[in-house]
């Protein structure tokens, strides 16, 4: 028979009222982000033990207190709602830190009155902060008496009521990590960096050399200013503390989420910001942050200025201000981020809602309106100090990210002085001009209002620049400061691809300015016009065009823009951005809505989870790695993990009848990868009863180009990821800041992988597609024809684009130049031979 489970009771420390924990006016409690337990509404003042044990913890406010009993059950006793705030005032402990202590014995006095008046709430919080060691709560009710009553029965798990525990918890630091991010950890790792230490109770720390910050603080690890190559640590002091040093070493380790070229949010992959010379003294010079021409009038954009009374009332009246202004913010964030079509960009707003739950952030503020300052110019003096901090940095990247701070203060400041934030609400046809602009800002433009802008501060590796590029937007940053001096109204022409504005255009460049934008857009209209027509050269040779998508929105969107299929849909993204695996339930829904966007005529190829090395998942523990890029990646994670595998199969399988399926395996090497993956699938036909699917492989590697003659019998397609494979077979990683220019996918080496790869194919009737970056390159796309490619699966925006140029392409020219490229010796060559291609 099973031994019952050992119990503790724990008595009342006051007298008074007990209350369901999930009643408690402050998230933080009824959330049970602390622990679980019971609240009491005290009638004493005298904070009586409440089990015996000692005191490992005794807060400098003195209104908090831990005790770790025999067992190792943390109690933790909170006397109010933001006592913290009263500094001590109205406390008087009468034990110490590391006191041994029995039940009922008098740890705290306290002045009920005094604090009542000044504090936020008199509620006090009998927790258990190590729930994990506990089986089962059972809280009492009603009216307890101090010392005597029990509060709160807990059945213990069974592996701690046998084991005593100190009470204490050492300091553990994890092994040195070389910072593998190009710029360090700015804002994005920054984020995933905090948001995974959240996840644990230990007090973590991020440690270089003789420089700390605290790990859960995004805006304390960029103030670290790290740089690649620096050797980083993780200390951490608590109940997890060894977990917690295992999963942030990995993490910090694999770039914190940041990989190359895809990655969501990536910043190092933009080139190099060049600052433009003006040939005359009528243009204005600055940096290209988005290409693009405009022809508009001005308009002066200056931020409004938010004005906020130093002193507030009380401490706990200005608290609940300042936590109703961080909740309203991040919902309007929320709104914001639907705005954005493209996820990676709304990553950007997702790192400023981490700014709102930043701890060093929000506790300076807290901190000043315990000092009697108001909340919104305690809030002020807090968002403004990290941003200085930021700005004095010697670090490019980061010293932008102090605009993002600022856009986010500025939010919630605008809330707390209940003051609508302005809106750029400006005439149709308008060029903006402004010291700055926020990423908050960008995201809220109205495009058919605004039609470029132009920054005195800021460069290409803003978050604002890279939004305007996502959307669309011609810009330039660090404009020379006379652009503040124009005329609000005055016409001009901006040209975001050179980094100029043309301030007194005459009658004559404007013309040609227009007539270029002109033939711009109706070259976009006549191409979104045709583009359901199928891309078919002028001698009669058919490229089947389709789409990268991530979801069913994505999928509708491309079919809209002509796309005949979809080539490649990143299932990845299902398994991101989340603390457990995606269920078969989950992922099967997420499929067949991708199909039923498609129809039943169109290909889907579902590539399966491709993550690994550079791209960790924090439920996944992939092992460190020296060299990520040649490690557990693609199709080798899936084998390592045959459950996750297997379960995406059966929910890939489920969209068999509603499209016509391709399932396609990533990163495969060798035959006998491809060969485990393909067994599995049979297995889990058979056994789950779906119709089978086509199979293909992801060509990234070379061994699997050069052995494509191989592979082919065993395969239903290829379809060559040419940004993988270009930096395989260069030995150069794209995502490098020195080398990334050079890993060009038009280098003449990986035009022979895709020649050995497609020539391999036929010989065995099957077909080859390209769903890399270079599919939605014009100038790549006539020498893919040439090479023999069979369709082209780009992104959905290029789709019309890209099919329009297909139909003005021979496909016997485009043979006969692709045999006299492979002969070419530089990328730059073959750019030459193809530049009469270049959109």
């Amino acid at each position: 028979m099973q031994a019952p489970a050992a119990r503790l009771e724990i008595l009342a420390p006051l007298s008074g009222v007990l209350i369901p924990l999930e009643s408690v006016p402050d998230p933080v409690f009824a959330q049970k982000m602390v622990g679980d337990g019971i609240s009491l509404d005290p009638t004493s003042g005298e904070l009586l033990a409440p089990v015996s044990g000692v005191v490992t913890q005794l807060h400098q406010a003195h209104h908090a207190l831990t005790i770790t009993t025999a067992e190792g059950i943390e109690v933790l006793v909170h006397i109010g709602i933001d006592t913290v705030l009263l500094k001590g005032e109205g406390f008087k402990p009468a034990v110490k830190q590391g006191d041994r202590i029995t039940a009922g014995q008098l740890l705290i006095s306290f002045d009920v009155d005094l604090v009542a008046r000044k504090a936020r709430s008199l509620l006090t919080q009998v927790l258990i902060a190590n729930v994990e060691k506990v089986m089962r709560f059972v809280p009492a009710n009603g009216l307890v008496e101090a010392g005597k009553s029990v509060a709160l029965t807990i059945e213990l798990a069974a592996e701690t009521s046998t084991t005593t525990q100190t009470g204490t918890h050492a300091a553990l630091t994890g092994e040195a990590v070389s910072l593998p991010n190009p710029s360090g950890l700015h804002a994005r790792p920054a984020a995933v960096l905090a948001a995974e230490a959240k996840k644990y109770k230990s007090d973590l720390r991020l440690v270089r050399g003789s420089d700390e910050a605290n790990a859960k603080s995004v805006v304390a690890i960029m103030g670290l200013a790290t740089r690649e190559g620096d050797a980083v640590a993780i200390r951490a002091t608590g109940p997890d503390a060894a977990e917690a040093i295992r999963s942030l070493s990995a993490l910090l380790a694999s770039g914190c989420g940041e990989a190359a070229g895809e990655a969501p949010g990536e910043e190092t992959t933009e080139p190099a910001p060049v600052r433009a010379k003006p040939a005359s003294a009528n243009e204005l010079a600055g940096v290209s942050a988005s290409p693009g021409l405009a022809v508009g009038k001005i308009v002066q954009y200056r931020q409004q200025i938010i004005a906020v009374s130093e002193r507030g009332e009380s401490a706990s009246v200005e608290r609940l201000k300042l936590d109703a202004a961080l909740h309203e913010a991040r919902n309007q964030i929320e709104t914001l981020k639907g705005r954005l079509s493209d996820p990676a960009k709304a990553q950007i707003l997702v790192a400023h809602q981490e700014l709102l739950e930043d701890p060093d952030l929000v506790d300076l503020a807290i901190e000043g309106i315990g000092d009697g300052k108001s909340a919104g110019f305690a809030w002020r003096e807090a968002f403004t100090r990290y941003a200085t901090r930021l700005e004095g940095l010697d670090n490019a990247l980061l010293r932008e990210r102090a605009n993002d701070i600022r856009d986010v203060g500025r939010r919630v400041l605008a809330l707390l002085a209940g003051v609508e934030q302005a809106q750029i609400d400006v005439p149709a046809g308008s060029i903006l001009i402004a010291e700055e602009l926020t990423p908050s800002d960008t995201a809220s433009f109205d495009r058919s209002k605004v039609l470029g802008f132009c920054t005195t501060g800021g460069g290409a590796t803003s978050h604002v620049a890279i939004l305007a590029r996502s959307l669309g937007i011609p810009a330039i940053c660090g404009i020379d400061e006379a652009a503040l001096t124009l005329t609000e109204g005055s016409l001009v022409v901006l040209d975001g691809s050179k980094g100029l504005l043309l301030k007194k255009p005459s009658e004559t460049e404007i013309a040609e300015a227009q007539a270029r934008v002109a033939r711009q857009a109706t070259k976009r209209a006549e191409e979104m016009a045709a583009a359901s027509e199928a891309a078919i050269t002028t001698d009669g040779h058919h490229i089947e065009v389709v789409a990268n998508v991530r979801n069913a929105a994505d999928t509708q969107e491309g079919v809209t823009h002509g796309a005949e299929g979809v080539g490649l849909l990143r299932s990845e993204f299902l398994f991101d951005d989340r603390d457990t695996a995606p269920s078969e339930e989950e992922q099967a829904a997420a499929y067949k809505a991708v199909a039923q966007a498609l129809g039943h005529d169109r290909p889907l190829v579902i590539r399966t989870l491709d993550v690994g090395g550079d791209k960790p998942l924090p439920y996944l523990p992939l092992p460190r790695e020296d060299n990520p890029f040649l490690g557990l990646r693609g199709i080798r994670v899936s084998l390592e993990y045959p459950e996750i595998f297997r379960t995406q199969l059966r929910a890939i399988l489920q969209a068999a009848p509603l499209a016509r399926l391709h399932i396609m395996f990533p990163m495969v090497a060798t035959l006998d990868e491809l060969r485990a993956a393909k067994a599995i699938l049979a297995e889990e036909v058979q056994a789950s009863g779906h119709p089978s699917a086509k199979v293909g492989v992801m060509i990234e590697v070379p061994s699997a180009a050069v052995m494509a003659e191989v592979f082919a019998p065993e395969v239903d397609f290829f379809s060559i990821g040419t940004n993988d494979l270009t930096q395989y077979t260069l030995a150069m990683d794209r995502g490098h800041p020195k080398l990334a220019k050079q890993a060009d996918g038009l280098h003449p080496s990986v035009l022979r992988m895709i020649s050995l790869t497609v020539e391999g194919a036929h010989k065995h009737g099957k077909w080859v597609g390209v769903c890399g970056g270079l599919a939605s390159d014009a100038m790549a796309v006539p020498v893919l024809v040439g090479l023999g490619v069979d369709e082209l699966s780009v992104s959905v925006p290029a789709i019309p684009a890209i099919k329009a140029l297909v139909k003005r392409l021979s496909h016997a020219e485009c043979t006969q130049m692709a045999n006299e490229i492979l002969h070419l010796g530089t990328a730059a060559e073959v750019r030459s031979r193809l530049a009469a291609y270049a959109d």
